[in-house]
């Protein structure tokens, strides 16, 4: 697929353009009116410039923006001859409706996406005709900077439909994860969870949100960008996770109740690494490699994070870089 419409050209539906851009594809933005969509046009083009001066983008990405990415006169205008449509509106299911409408009607053909976050695809999928073609394609913000992108099938998506969006969001330097139609998919589902907890710790007197901020980002989300929660897991031991949460259990019955997929795997004797298996398998001769990977990797995050030094939330009063 070339030429792709984005629907919804806010900074969500901007930087999913310049992503699509950058990967050598002709992108078409629209908007509520021809207007917005010409402004929007100006703001992806000025903020192109400046991640170019900042070494975010590559050299010579303002040309290949100005040069790949345009404004339609309407939504029916933009999506006509694409070939995969993403639709970027607000998160109301009632706006999203009428844009799907619209979208399908005007290209009976195209692969359509939607960058919702939260609400069922099968429920926005009843708005779009030919809804086969129709399927969650759902970037996470600030969409150049981040590369997951959640693929989200209806039950009646077909398997060409999800391949072809599959093969856009890779060849777009994007790593793509299919994952069920439940509410708030994966994303949303755990990072929802973590905050949830978070609030309890806080109204529980445990801790302030700095201190909770400073544990998450310095211990256990300091091995996220490398190993999710399945992987972190094997490496400590599911025999330990069982003890941890036998002594959470005490206080927290309800919210810590081991979970049954763990303890089916402890009583086969799957420990995690230490036994090449437990959630993820792996070649028990590779470990060595593993632990090899998983200290540089970390070792070279604590130096990037030094590199950067903290952030404007973690700076002390006055002394912002």
């Amino acid at each position: 697929m070339t030429r792709i419409a984005v629907v919804g050209s806010g900074y969500m539906g901007g930087g999913m353009a310049q992503v699509f851009a950058l990967a050598g594809h002709d992108v078409v933005i629209s908007d509520v009116t021809a207007e917005i969509a010409a402004s929007n046009l100006e703001r992806i083009r000025t903020e192109t410039e400046e991640f170019e001066q900042q070494g975010l983008f590559p050299a010579g990405a303002t040309a290949v923006i100005a040069e790949r990415i345009t404004a339609a006169q309407s939504i029916e205008d933009a999506v006509a001859d694409a070939e995969f449509i993403e639709e970027a509106v607000p998160e109301r299911i009632e706006i999203k409706h009428e844009t799907l409408r619209r979208i399908s009607r005007a290209n009976p053909t195209a692969v359509i996406g939607s960058n919702t976050s939260t609400i069922s695809i099968a429920k926005l999928a009843e708005a779009v005709e030919h809804a086969g073609r129709f399927l969650g394609v759902h970037f996470s913000n600030p969409a150049p900077f981040v590369p997951g992108v959640e693929l989200i099938p209806h039950p009646a998506t077909a398997e060409s439909a999800i391949v072809a969006a599959e093969e856009l969001v890779a060849g777009s330097g994007k790593i793509g994860a299919r994952v069920k139609d439940a509410t708030g998919f994966v994303l949303n589902r755990l990072q929802y969870a973590l905050f949830h907890e978070a609030t309890q710790l806080v109204d529980e007197g445990v801790a302030t949100p700095e201190d909770i901020d400073a544990i998450v980002r310095s211990t256990f989300g300091f091995r996220l960008p490398f190993f999710g929660p399945f992987a972190i897991a094997d490496m400590a031991g599911l025999d330990v996770y069982a003890f941890c949460y036998a002594s959470l259990q005490g206080d927290f019955p309800e919210r810590f109740a081991t979970p049954a997929i763990l303890a089916e795997r402890i009583e086969r004797g799957e420990l995690g690494t230490k036994t090449g298996g437990g959630f993820r398998a792996i070649d028990p001769e590779r470990i060595s490699e593993l632990v090899a990977y998983r200290n540089r990797a970390y070792a070279k995050m604590k130096e990037l994070l030094d590199e950067l030094g903290p952030s404007p939330f973690d700076e002390p009063a006055g002394e912002a870089r």
